[in-house]
């Protein structure tokens, strides 16, 4: 692979912007990641700045799903211990409880397993 700019050089990396192979004198360091020396090196830390921000949202996302999940962890258990406690007395609202609990414990399954996917 050769530069974009000086066909005679060989690349060492490629802009994170305009996807152009680049020799040393044209590459410009910007963050750790290559952009054009003077041309392209506003844009790259417009690009390094946006997957900071994407990457402090997606872990925002993942503490709001797994507080979601300890919640309705904690409700569906509440309400399925109550609905098999009380289901001698209660009978058919007691099996209601049960499956209400059952139904926020999936919840709570469904809301873990979703805040995998941003981490």
């Amino acid at each position: 692979m050769v530069c974009y700019y000086h066909s005679e050089r060989p690349a060492v990396g490629i802009c994170r912007h305009c996807g152009r192979a680049l020799c040393g004198d044209d590459a410009a360091d910007v963050e750790d990641i290559l952009a054009c020396r003077g041309r392209h090196e506003t844009q790259v830390r417009a690009i390094r700045l946006a997957e900071r921000n994407a990457s402090l949202q997606a872990e925002r996302a993942a503490a709001g799903f797994v507080r979601n999940a300890v919640f309705y962890g904690l409700a569906g258990a509440a309400f399925a211990a109550l609905g098999l406690y009380e289901l001698r007395w209660l009978g058919v609202q007691a099996v209601f409880l049960i499956v209400i609990g059952a139904f926020l414990l999936y919840a709570a399954v469904a809301n873990l397993l979703e805040s995998r996917r941003f981490r």
